[in-house]
């Protein structure tokens, strides 16, 4: 099974986190992003997360940290290419009713995928440094 397919299917029975920021992070994939330009935009984000208090707190799609890196990484041509990996993954979940749903929600509300998105890439930075 490859990658993509299995957590899908883990989201679907319930055995992973969010499954909104799961399915943003998976849709992110079709995102264009520069190392560089992530990099530079994860450090602004990780200094705020910083002043904000205890770094190792659960962060939550309206914090001032996820805000300013989708901030940094948006543009219209990025928030298309989020949409056509929403698009993509609805095709995938079409036998995960539980999913698919997720992901037509995500679908209706680029905006709050776009901040799941950044909230993902955040997380998983964080969850780099342990």
């Amino acid at each position: 099974m490859d990658p993509v397919a299995e957590i899908l299917a883990r989201l679907e029975r319930g055995e992973l986190g969010s499954a909104e920021a799961v399915v943003a992070y998976l849709a992110g994939g079709a995102v264009d992003l520069r190392d560089s330009e992530l990099n530079e935009a994860r450090r602004r984000a990780l200094l705020l997360v910083a002043a904000g208090g205890d770094p190792h707190r659960e962060l939550g799609v309206d914090d001032r940290a996820v805000k300013s890196l989708a901030t940094d990484l948006w543009s219209e041509e990025r928030r298309e290419q989020l949409a056509g990996g929403l698009d993509a993954l609805a095709l995938r979940a079409r036998d995960l009713p539980l999913v698919r749903e997720t992901v037509i929600n995500l679908a209706r509300d680029l905006d709050l995928a776009w901040r799941l998105y950044a909230l993902a890439i955040l997380a998983e930075e964080l969850g780099d440094e342990d």
